[in-house]
C-alpha cells in the first residue's frame, strides 16, 4: 500500500456550474435554478465527451450528453452553510460549516461605516452601490481618474469592493487600502471578500486588469492546514490562494483565465508529485454566468471538456483528480445572481474503481474528508469520506 503522504489529488473547481436546485432554492428566490441543465437546452445540447466519460450525464440529464458505464465515479453534493457564495462553498469543502449567510448590501455600505472608511484612508469614495463591476468603472471611471477617488462598489454577493485605475491609484496603494478595508469589515459588517479590481484604459475604453487581489474572511483551521503541517504541497491556482487568505495554502499561483488555469494546473502537476494542487477556474461564473450568457458559458464548457484529455494524461497512475463546482449562477434565470444548486461530483483515478454512483452527498465537506482520509491527516469535525467507496 503506498504512503498516503506520497500521493497526489488534483481537485478543480468549475466555478459556478451547478446542476439543478436545492430543495430550499425557493428560500433564495432560485426555484428552477439549473445552471448546466438550462445552459445545455439554451444552446441545443452541450458536446462533452470527456465530461461524458467520467460520468456527469449520470448525474443528471443533460442535453448533448448520456449515461453511461463511466471510467470515473459521479455523484452530486448540497451545501449545508447558509448562502450561496465562493466564500460559503469552497470554506465548506475543507471542513467549515457556515450558519448564517455572510452580510449583504443590496442599498449600499451604512454612511458611518463609509466615513469611516474614508477617515482612515484619507480619500473621498465614489459609488457605494451595488453594481456590475465592468459597468460601474464605465460609469464612473472618468470621475474617478479626475479626483482620485476609489470606486467602492458591491453585488449580491458579501463583497467589498474597491476599483481604481492602475495609472491613478498604484497597485501598492490600492491593496492597502483594501487592507484597511479587510480590518474594517468584522463582526456583524463581516463581508466574506474584499477584493481589490485595478483598471486600465481610458473613457469608455477601460478594462479591469489580472491584478485583482482577495482578502477573505477567516473561519479557523482546515484540512487544508492540516495537509500543510503534514509537510504536504497545497498549491493554490487562480483565486484559492486569495479565497482562504493562504490559510493552509504552501504555494498560489495567478492566473489570467479558464485556459491559463488549466495550463498551470497543469505545470504544476510536473513540479509536484504529491500533496493537493487545488485550482478554481473563474470564468465560467465571472464571464458568463453574472452576464447572462448562456451561450458564452457552454462554450466555456466545451472547452474546458476539451483540455480534459490533457489533465488526464498528466496523471500518474496512483493520482486522484476531482471535479466539482461551489455554488450555481444560472445564465438562463432573469438575474445575475448565483443560484442555489447542487454541485457536480466527479472522481477519477487509475487504481480507483469506476463507475460507482457516489448519490447525494450531505455536505460539500465530503471533499475535504476524503481528503483527509485519503493523505492520512485528521478529519475535519464535519463531512463523510468516500475514499473507501472507490479505493480498490
Amino acid at each position: 500500500m503506498a504512503d498516503p503522504r506520497s500521493l497526489r489529488t488534483i481537485l478543480i473547481v468549475l466555478d459556478s456550474v451547478g446542476i439543478g436546485e436545492l430543495p430550499d432554492a425557493p428560500e433564495y428566490g432560485d426555484a428552477g435554478s439549473n445552471t448546466i441543465g438550462n445552459i445545455a437546452k439554451a444552446v441545443g445540447g452541450l458536446r462533452i465527451p470527456n465530461l461524458e466519460k467520467l460520468g456527469i450525464g449520470n448525474i443528471y440529464p443533460i442535453e448533448g450528453t448520456k449515461p453511461l458505464k463511466a471510467t470515473g465515479n459521479y455523484g452530486k453534493m448540497q451545501e449545508t452553510s447558509a448562502g450561496k457564495d465562493t466564500t460559503n462553498g469552497h470554506w465548506e469543502f475543507v471542513g467549515v460549516q457556515l450558519t448564517r449567510p455572510l452580510p449583504t448590501y443590496p442599498h449600499g455600505f451604512p454612511n458611518d461605516l463609509i466615513e469611516e472608511f474614508e477617515r482612515r484612508i484619507g480619500r473621498k469614495i465614489l459609488g457605494n452601490k451595488p453594481a456590475s463591476g465592468t459597468e460601474i468603472i464605465n460609469e464612473l471611471g472618468g470621475l474617478h481618474v479626475k479626483t482620485g477617488c476609489p470606486i467602492v462598489y458591491t453585488s449580491a454577493d458579501s463583497v467589498f469592493q474597491v476599483a481604481a485605475h492602475e495609472e491613478v491609484i498604484p497597485l501598492d496603494e490600492l491593496y492597502r487600502i483594501c487592507k484597511i478595508a479587510r480590518e474594517m469589515l468584522t463582526g456583524e459588517h463581516g463581508v466574506g471578500r474584499v477584493i481589490a479590481r485595478p483598471f486600465i484604459g481610458s473613457h469608455g475604453k477601460y478594462t479591469r486588469t489580472g491584478n485583482r487581489h482577495d482578502y477573505s474572511l477567516h473561519f479557523g483551521r482546515t484540512v487544508l492546514n492540516e495537509l500543510a503541517d503534514a509537510g504536504l504541497p497545497v498549491i493554490g491556482v487562480g483565486k484559492i490562494y486569495d479565497i482562504y487568505g493562504g490559510s493552509g495554502i504552501t504555494k498560489g499561483i495567478h492566473t489570467e483565465g479558464n485556459m491559463d488555469g488549466v495550463d498551470k494546473t497543469l505545470e504544476a502537476m510536473q513540479q509536484y508529485p504529491n500533496g493537493l494542487l487545488f485550482a478554481n477556474l473563474v470564468d465560467f461564473d465571472m464571464l458568463y454566468g453574472h452576464r447572462n450568457d448562456p451561450k458564452g458559458f457552454a462554450r466555456a464548457i466545451e472547452d474546458f471538456d476539451a483540455r480534459l484529455p490533457e489533465i488526464l494524461a498528466s496523471m500518474r497512475e496512483d493520482d486522484m483528480l476531482m471535479i466539482t463546482a461551489d455554488h450555481g449562477c444560472d445564465p438562463t434565470t432573469p438575474g445575475t445572481d448565483h443560484s442555489r444548486e447542487y454541485v457536480p461530483l466527479l472522481v477519477y483515478g487509475r487504481l480507483l474503481r469506476q463507475n460507482v454512483d457516489l448519490g447525494i452527498r450531505n455536505t460539500f465537506a465530503d471533499i475535504g474528508a476524503t481528503l483527509a482520509d485519503r493523505h492520512g491527516v485528521p478529519k475535519p469535525s464535519i463531512g463523510e469520506s468516500f475514499y473507501s467507496v472507490i479505493a480498490r
